[in-house]
């Protein structure tokens, strides 16, 4: 697992443990992925079908970041091509909610 994934893995465990319902999957592009549900954050492969989602959010890590600081809204990143979603929109806006949380 890079530095990178880890770093994501650390920072988003504390918030997704008990507070998401079902699994959403961050997809660093280029880096890697996350998947997430009420156990916490985990590494996973972005290809691997046993990795499947109930959404998956796919961005450059640049994205993510500002997202998660509170400097980007993941609505308008959506609105404007940064944040491409796949899967439950509803789950989307729920998983928005926490990163930004």
């Amino acid at each position: 697992m890079s530095a990178l994934i880890q770093s994501y893995v650390e920072a988003l465990t504390p918030k997704v443990v008990g507070t998401l319902r079902g699994t959403a999957k961050l997809v660093i592009s280029g880096e890697g992925a996350v998947m997430l549900d009420e156990t916490g954050a985990r590494a996973c492969d972005v290809a691997d079908e046993a990795d499947e989602a109930d959404v998956a959010l796919i961005a450059s890590d640049a994205v993510f970041r500002a997202i998660l600081s509170g400097d980007q809204n993941p609505v308008m990143a959506v609105m404007g091509g940064k944040l491409k979603v796949e899967g439950s929109a509803q789950r989307a806006l729920k998983v928005s909610g926490i990163l930004v949380g």
